[in-house]
């Protein structure tokens, strides 16, 4: 896959596509969709703790947005029924029928319920139909996730839909909400051609046969021009970052986009992020969750490869220009490495078992991404501002698998050495890998690494299933006490949020083989049939970013609910200092918010700089 990627994205393709003719695309209402185009947005409202290294000086940005070649209307368009087209979609249905494994499932379960997709709302005004928001919510709250513009005609995972924002617009006490797509380069070539044109990347290759098949047909509609893939394959439908002072909607198979929201409420795709540092082997990419340092204004992230080297590390300065890579030629395999944590003086990335055997690909099939149990997962640490790969050190942590990392810090022990402190889920079901989330289990461990001798200790914090950890984002890659993580149900769903208290950890108990729950210090299950997502924490405080221990919690979390039995979605805002994390605001969104991903929220202040 990643090899296909690479050879179609050094290639550029003219866009010469024939006009469109008539079959309706997937949608899950009749409502028609709305009429915003990228080619010709709205003009933009008119404004009414430090490191211990020291950074290179910034100059100044020259960062550089490209616009998908084709414009498109978010409305529906007929399908292309040129012969090329035609021939592609009946080889693409021989495909699914015949030669896909029928041990992939039906791709029904997964696009049904509150995991079906829904269409692009303009903005709506929605009714605050419990307490009231709070003063400090002045902004927007905007969450990601996938969001498939066509109904899927092979197999399909909930990673490969297109990215859709939810975002509801806070003022003075009112909510404007509205869902837009991200105008990728994906989604504009499909819009325009009335159809999908690319395979899904995680569930589509399974093994050899179909994998030729499908990268086979994907290169003959790149080479007859239903899609320019030099410009782009990914979906922008992980999570929302706010980097240099611009927001971007991010996945990790491509370049970030820039997006903005308007005074109205409105959700606008600037562009893709595409300047001409994002060089080197196989297809630009970056991370779906960089590391911002509030202080100095610097961002960190990575890229990784199945072709070597397969990890490689960067940064960008307070401006937004990026700074040479870091190879990482240590890492030995192709890794799933989602995320990371970077501290004052450390980046540290999980090299866990999930990964890429391409060698056992072609000879016994399956997936690309694979659970490997004769791996030892290992974290590898490198100086924050490291100028060769030769820096990383790793240090092996048996058992412990991560997705996400809630924080990581520095510190000096009792003993007088130094350490470095993660706290993450760790999955101990890592066997299922990424195929069935819904047997994924993450219990919330503290990982303390002795930089001078190279020892790990491990220390559970919570025995519940708890995934989409979140902190005050005031202490990123500092300490802090608090964590705010989900409480995982039967299927891949929110049933409530718990409240962690870290330093009950630092008084003693809580062994890997101990059950307990003394690190829990407020939780909120929400009712049957009533599931939720990643919350967000939004201080009190917005004037600045406050270290003050005593007001670390003090702020609300804000996150998307949905209930299966009414059907309504609803904007929550919970106290995150009551022991049961009390509702203090509900808005009643116009319509349903699929379960999906990350989200952000971005202070009015910001919103204006956009």
């Amino acid at each position: 896959m990643e090899a296909l990627s690479s050879f179609v994205s050094a290639t550029t393709y003219p866009n010469l596509l024939p006009p469109p003719s008539k079959s309706p695309p997937f949608h899950t209402s009749t409502r028609p969709p709305s009429t915003h185009t990228i080619s010709d947005p709205p003009k933009p409202p008119q404004p009414s703790k430090t490191t211990t290294s020291t950074p290179p000086p910034a100059k100044e940005s020259r960062v550089q947005y490209r616009k998908p070649a084709a414009s498109t209307a978010a409305t529906l368009t007929p399908k292309n029924f040129s012969v090329l087209s035609m021939v592609f979609d009946a080889l693409e249905e021989v495909i699914n029928t015949y030669i896909d494994p029928p041990s992939i499932g039906p791709t029904e379960s997964l696009l049904s319920g509150n995991f079906a997709p829904v269409d692009e709302l303009q903005p709506t005004e929605c009714r605050v139909i419990d307490g009231a928001i709070p003063e400090c919510l002045e902004g927007a709250y905007i969450r990601n996730g996938p969001n498939p513009r066509f109904l899927p005609t092979g197999p399909y995972h909930p990673f490969d839909g297109d990215g859709m924002l939810h975002c509801l617009r806070i003022s003075a006490g009112r909510a404007t909400f509205s869902c837009r797509y991200v105008r990728t380069n994906k989604y504009v070539a499909e819009e325009r051609a009335g159809t999908k044109l690319t395979p899904h990347l995680i569930a589509a290759f399974n093994g050899l046969p179909v994998s030729l098949a499908r990268g086979l047909l994907a290169a003959c509609r790149m080479r007859t021009w239903q899609f320019d893939a030099s410009n782009g394959i990914g979906l922008a439908n992980t999570s929302v970052a706010l980097l240099g002072g611009k927001l971007y909607a991010l996945c990790e198979f491509d370049l970030p986009y820039q997006i903005r929201v308007t005074e109205e409420g409105d959700v606008e795709t600037v562009g893709r992020r595409d300047d001409g540092d994002f060089v080197g082997n196989g297809v630009p990419s970056m991370t779906a969750h960089p590391k911002v340092d509030h202080d100095t204004g610097e961002v960190f992230a990575f890229r990784y490869s199945f072709v070597p080297p397969f990890l490689t590390y960067f940064r960008f300065d307070a401006r937004g220009n990026k700074l040479p890579d870091v190879p990482i030629h240590s890492m030995q395999t192709p890794c799933f490495l989602h995320d990371f944590v970077v501290t004052n003086k450390y980046a540290v990335f999980p090299d866990i078992q999930i990964g890429a055997d391409p060698l056992r690909f072609l000879v016994a099939g399956g997936s690309l991404m694979e659970f490997n149990s004769g791996k030892v997962p290992r974290l590898g640490v490198i100086p924050r501002y490291a100028e060769y790969g030769s820096e990383m050190r790793w240090f092996n942590v048996p058992g412990f698998n991560i997705f996400h990392v809630v924080n990581g810090w520095d510190e000096i022990g009792e003993d007088g050495k130094q350490y470095i402190v993660l706290i993450a889920p760790n999955i101990l079901s890592i066997e299922h890998g990424v195929r069935r989330l819904d047997l994924l289990h993450g219990s919330m461990e503290m990982v303390k690494i002795n930089i001078e001798d190279g020892t790990a200790t491990r220390k559970r914090l919570s025995t519940r299933n708890l995934e989409l950890p979140v902190i005050n984002p005031a202490y990123s890659g500092r300490k802090c006490r608090y964590v705010y993580a989900g409480v995982l149900g039967n299927s891949p769903t929110i049933t409530g949020v718990v409240k962690l208290d870290v330093a009950a950890a630092a008084e003693g108990g809580g062994g890997t083989g101990r059950v307990t729950e003394y690190c829990t210090v407020a939780k909120r299950m929400f009712r049957p049939g009533c599931y939720g997502g990643e919350v967000f924490f939004v201080a009190r405080d917005q004037t600045e970013n406050s270290l003050n221990a005593a007001d670390e919690d003090d702020g609300y979390l804000v996150s998307y609910i949905h209930d299966e039995m009414s059907g309504e979605s609803r904007f929550i805002v919970m106290d995150a200092r009551s022991p049961e994390l009390d509702i203090v605001a509900s808005v009643k969104l116009p319509q349903r918010v699929p379960y999906g991903f990350h989200g952000l929220f971005v202070k009015e202040m910001d919103l204006r700089k956009l």
